[in-house]
C-alpha cells in the first residue's frame, strides 16, 4: 500500500512542478498551494487553454482514452472545464462551438495536481509528462459521434 502512495506522490509532485514552471514566481505557486489556494498559472508560453461547459466535458472525456488526455480542470461551482491544449491549437477548435479557446496569457487558477480546493478539480491530473490534448482528438470528441483511435474505428 505504501509504494502506491509514493507512487501518486511522485506523480502529484512532477504535475505540481510542471504547472509551476508556468509561472514568473513559482514559490508562489507553491505558497499559495500550502495555503490552501488557487494558484494563478499563465497560458501562452506552451499550451493554451480550451472552455467547455462541464457536462459537455464529461462527455466527452469519456471518449478518449486516457493515454491520449492532457490535463483537464473543472469547476462545478460556475459548470465549467478547461482543456490544456497546444499553443497551436486555436485554429484546430476554431470550429468546435462547444469550446472557447481563450487568449495566450490569460491566467487559469488551478489548485495542485494531487488535490482540489474550492469547487476546482482536476478531471486528468497533469502529470509533468507535458502531455496535452491533440486538438484533433479533442474536436472529434466533441463531435456527434465522439473520438475513435484509429484502431478502434474499424
Amino acid at each position: 500500500m505504501a509504494l502506491s502512495w509514493m507512487r501518486f506522490t511522485a506523480v502529484y509532485e512532477a504535475g505540481d512542478a510542471w504547472l509551476a514552471t508556468f509561472s514568473a514566481h513559482p514559490t508562489l505557486v507553491r505558497t499559495a498551494w500550502n495555503s490552501d489556494m488557487l494558484a494563478p498559472i499563465t497560458s501562452g508560453a506552451r499550451w493554451l487553454v480550451a472552455e467547455a461547459a462541464l457536462m459537455t466535458t464529461l462527455k466527452a472525456i469519456n471518449r478518449i482514452r486516457e493515454e491520449y488526455r492532457g490535463p483537464v480542470l473543472a469547476d462545478s461551482e460556475v459548470d465549467k472545464a478547461w482543456w490544456l491544449v497546444p499553443i497551436d491549437a486555436a485554429k484546430d477548435l476554431a470550429d468546435v462551438p462547444q469550446l472557447t479557446v481563450q487568449v495566450p496569457g490569460r491566467p487559469l487558477h488551478v489548485p495542485p495536481a494531487g488535490g482540489h480546493l474550492e469547487t476546482r478539480m482536476w478531471l486528468q491530473r497533469p502529470d509533468g509528462s507535458g502531455l496535452l490534448t491533440d486538438p484533433a482528438v479533442l474536436a472529434a470528441a466533441f463531435g456527434p459521434d465522439g473520438y475513435r483511435h484509429a484502431a478502434e474505428a474499424s
